[in-house]
Parts: C-alpha cells; structure tokens; sequence
C-alpha cells in the first residue's frame, strides 16, 4: 500500500506537532488525527459564528494553480447529498482540504467504498467521518416504506432498512419522527462498521492506527456538527453470508447466450419460453 510519510503527513496540518519532542508513529498519527478533528470542529464553529473564511481565502488563482499539481486532503468526509448539508460550507474548508463523497442516506457500496479507499490508501487522508444528518429524507423513506419501491429509491431502502429494524429493536413507544431520528443515528453506526467490515483495505489502516473512523450528525436547525461516542469496530458474521448469498444467486444466473431479446419488450426471455409462444 502507498502510504504518506510522516513527514508528508505533518506538513498537511502544518504544525504545533514539529515542536514537541520525538514520539512513535502511533503517537504521531493519532496527534494528527486529534488535529484534524479539532481543525473540522473549529470549521464548524466559524460556520455557526458566521465567521467563515476558508472558503474565501483559499479560493484563489495562486491555491488552485497549486492543487492542479496534486491533492492531499486531510479528511474524508462521507455526507448524505442532501442540498442542505454541504460538508465544505459546514467545516468552512477550502479546495484540497477534504475528501468529500455524498450519496442519499450517506450508505456504502462499491463504487462508494472504492472512492474512500482511494482517498484512504492513495491520498493518505489519516481521518474518515461519517456525517448524517436531522431529518434526513433517505432514512425518512425507510421509515415510510411498505411493500416495494419503484424505481432504484429501492436499493437506498434496502441499505437503510437493516438501521430502522435496529432502531425499532432499541427503542419502543416512540413516533415516527423520533423513530426517524434514532433511525438516522443507526444508519451511521451501521455505515462506519460497514466501512470497517467491508473494505480490508480500510480496516488495515484502522487496524494499524493509519486512519480514524468517526461518526457524526449535522443538526439542520442549528447547523452544529455533534460527534458520536468512538466504537470498537470488528468484522461482521454478515459478510461472510453475503458472499455465500452472492454464490448462490451467481448459480442462478441465466447465461446471457441464453437469453433473446424481443424486439418490442425490455424484459430478457429465456429461448425455451420464446418458442412455447
């Protein structure tokens, strides 16, 4: 794996770290990571301030010409693509800071785990947050869902449902808004574990202390980022039925020689139906 040097790395955050004595890489590491919670948080505060100025300093020709030539953002952040919930406004972070990757209900697949690990191994990012939000829409839908949903709002569903089950399970008597919310919370437990449980690239960094996972939700109301309690964060029994699962249904496949396509319809018809017409 092509990891940053320390150096390279105390360089990202510039320094109070260079002016204490020599410590491990472990200590290093979590130093720089401390930091970079404190410089997110920090952002956050200007935001609720309204004293914002990254955005407006660093946008500049001379911080854009130096960006072209390379990025080595000191943060990823995994947002929902809720409009309200701009992770670069609500840290008041510039070009090149973060790592940003939204997606509705801030779930993982591939292509979403592909981009963080990018980021991760290749970028050298010591840092990844998990950032729900209040009241968010995708994790509203779950909620609200019976039956099918039409269209691929069904894939969404089907990733956030497991954090609704786990939040009907933990917490009775209470109505759907707060079901909602408690939802919300577990969907991002449910993001960072599967992060961790997911991507052995990811959890071999987490495991030699090379990057952080953190988990927290954005208040729409008053716009104060909140961090969850740090976890433990372990392989999950599910992922080895997932791929067990996902044999399975490989099996069962039809073979695409198999398979004619009319001219009229968007259905695939296996040949043996085709000539029972």
């Amino acid at each position: 794996m092509k990891f940053l040097s320390i150096a390279m790395l105390l360089g990202m955050l510039s320094a109070p770290l260079l002016a204490q004595e020599a410590r491990t890489a472990d200590e290093v590491l979590s130093s720089l990571q401390n930091n970079v919670m404190k410089t997110l948080m920090e952002g956050n505060q200007r935001y609720l301030d309204q004293k914002m100025r990254t955005c407006s300093e660093k946008n500049t020709k001379t911080v854009r010409e130096q960006l072209a030539k390379g990025q080595k953002p000191y943060a990823i952040i995994l947002s929902c693509s809720d409009s309200r919930v701009p992770p670069e406004l609500i840290f008041d972070q510039g070009p090149g800071d973060i790592f940003v990757v939204r997606v509705a209900g801030n779930t993982v697949d591939p292509i979403i785990l592909g981009s963080i690990e990018y980021a991760a191994e290749h970028l050298g990012s010591p840092l990844i947050m998990v950032l729900g939000h209040e009241r968010c829409g995708a994790v509203t839908a779950t909620v609200k869902s019976h039956g099918e949903v039409e269209g691929n709002i069904g894939s969404i569903v089907d990733a956030i449902m497991p954090a609704v089950e786990e939040a009907k399970k933990k917490a009775t008597g209470l109505n759907e808004a707060q079901l909602v919310e408690s939802a919300i919370d577990e969907n991002v437990h449910l993001v960072a574990q599967n992060l961790f449980s997911r991507s052995p690239i990811i959890r071999h960094l987490a495991q030699a202390n090379k990057i952080k996972i953190v988990e927290a939700k954005f208040d729409l109301d008053d716009g104060k980022v909140s961090l969850f309690p740090e976890v433990k964060y372990k392989i999950a029994q599910e992922v080895k039925h997932e791929k067990e699962e996902k044999e399975v249904k490989e099996e069962k496949i039809v073979s695409p020689k198999k398979i004619i396509y009319r001219k009229k319809d968007v259905t695939p018809v296996p040949e043996q139906e085709l000539k029972t017409h």
